[in-house]
């Protein structure tokens, strides 16, 4: 098909239709300080084996491998089996991405199923989607569908939920109108039940709350259910650590009406922060308001089994004003890696992977917390992550780690000013014993 660009006249007409004079009226909202000035500062054209070297040298100086890291905060170094890069990267996985043509799309719509049978599995939910973009935008796509669901203006946000999670939730909420309300943590690092219950009223729709939340402590998800349910607002927990589904209860079994979260944890590499991989499940009373799409299992004309596309409630299929999200695809590639991981490990694998990182958790904060000049904050229960208070500023501390080669920990200041001098550590499979033990004399040092 040809394309014929516009013509001066025609660019003319279109400046007075929307009432500038110019292009550069059209961009005055644009700073002046943004705009780039003459020609990009970029190197020459370059040979394929001339570039190969300079992108080859820039991949060099990620020095991940030189620092042993004892870093979370919802990204998390597990352990991945050479049968999820194996499988995954098969052709059939790779280039059937969307199912726009579902009916000739078994494959892909196969594995889309068994993967929200997984997830509704671990969730204790009636149903999951064919996942989200990632556990941010899951955590805001939760909340948007509570307030569907509920058509109440204002919800109930854990300051304990992650900040990046609860910024993305701002961000979505900024001109709809409705209320965010911010719930204190108390000293054991759990959710305030007490001023939640203060808070809630008939105008709430939901009661947002992670766990293990960004603190690593677990939360009583039951007794926020409750209380939610008590006032006729929705429970949604979120799950920033999927691995923790592995060892504590489902939160669909404690009452959470929808649960959504981050999957990374199930076979994505770390990969400087993506692409990863967002779930979302819900009872089955509210499926119609879920975002993204559904995939179902029935019978075609001759009995035998097939997949289809059940629900895909965006405006691409549907009215707008009926829409669900603005969910243009779901992480396919990455909820098949989640699949084959779960189904590499199974029931009791993925139970036992849990409870070496509980284990290996609880071990670290032990030793880091015999060390003179540190504590551990909270007294809450925790998974994998747990947060240290140091006698130093965490800045030199984290200095003198990272001097012998440790990345100890995520700096809670920058999000919390009044946990400026701790960190969150987190502890998974992946360290040993003899690492732990290390990390310990390291911080000694850096104390004495």
């Amino acid at each position: 098909m040809s394309y014929i660009s516009i013509s001066d006249n025609d660019k003319r007409a279109m400046l007075e239709s929307i009432g500038v004079g110019s292009v550069e009226e059209l961009f005055n909202s644009v700073p002046e300080w943004t705009r780039v000035k003459g020609e990009l500062d970029l190197p020459g054209p370059t040979s394929e084996l001339e570039l190969t070297r300079i992108v080859s040298g820039l991949a060099a100086a990620n020095r991940c491998a030189d620092y042993l890291t004892f870093l979370g905060g919802g990204a998390y170094d597990h352990f991945i089996p050479a049968v999820v890069d194996q499988l995954s990267s098969r052709g059939e996985f790779v280039t059937p991405y969307t199912p726009y043509q579902p009916e000739v799309s078994q494959g892909t719509l196969q594995v889309s199923f068994e993967f929200q049978t997984l997830m509704a599995m671990l969730t204790g939910l009636d149903i999951a989607n064919a996942s989200l973009y990632d556990g941010s935008t899951g955590a805001a796509e939760a909340a948007l569908m509570a307030h569907r669901v509920q058509g109440k203006t204002k919800l109930l946000v854990s300051s304990a939920l992650h900040p990046q999670y609860r910024e993305v939730i701002r961000t979505y909420f900024r001109n709809l109108g409705i209320a965010l309300i911010k719930l204190p943590y108390g000293r054991d690092g759990r959710t305030d039940i007490e001023a939640a219950g203060r808070l809630l009223d008939g105008e709430t729709a939901a009661v947002l709350i992670q766990s293990p939340n960004y603190f690593g402590v677990v939360e009583d998800l039951a007794a926020f259910s409750a209380l939610a349910h008590g006032r006729q607002a929705l429970s949604v927990a979120v799950v920033a650590e999927a691995l923790s589904l592995g060892l504590l209860e489902a939160p669909g079994r404690l009452g959470a009406d929808i649960v959504t979260g981050e999957g990374q944890s199930f076979g994505i590499p770390l990969s400087f922060g993506g692409p990863y991989l967002g779930f979302l499940a819900t009872k089955k009373d509210y499926v119609r308001q879920m975002p993204g799409r559904v995939v179902g299992m029935t019978k075609d004309v001759e009995g035998r089994r097939g997949f289809v596309l059940t629900l895909a409630t965006r405006e691409q299929h549907i009215r707008r004003e009926k829409a669900t999200s603005n969910i243009c695809t779901n992480q396919a590639l990455c909820a098949v890696r989640a699949a084959i991981f779960l189904e590499t490990l199974g029931r009791h694998g993925l139970t036992e992977l849990a409870r070496q990182n509980a284990a290996k958790a609880a071990y670290a904060a032990a030793v880091l917390s015999s060390v003179p000049g540190v504590k551990k904050k909270f007294s809450g229960p925790f998974f994998n992550e747990f947060v240290l208070e140091f006698a130093a500023p965490w800045a030199e501390v984290e200095a003198g780690l990272r001097g012998r080669g440790i990345l100890g920990g995520l700096d809670l200041g920058r999000d919390y000013p009044e946990l400026a001098d701790c960190a969150l550590v987190c502890v998974t499979e992946m360290r040993t014993r003899e690492e732990i033990d290390g990390f310990g004399r390291a911080l000694k040092e850096v104390l004495s």
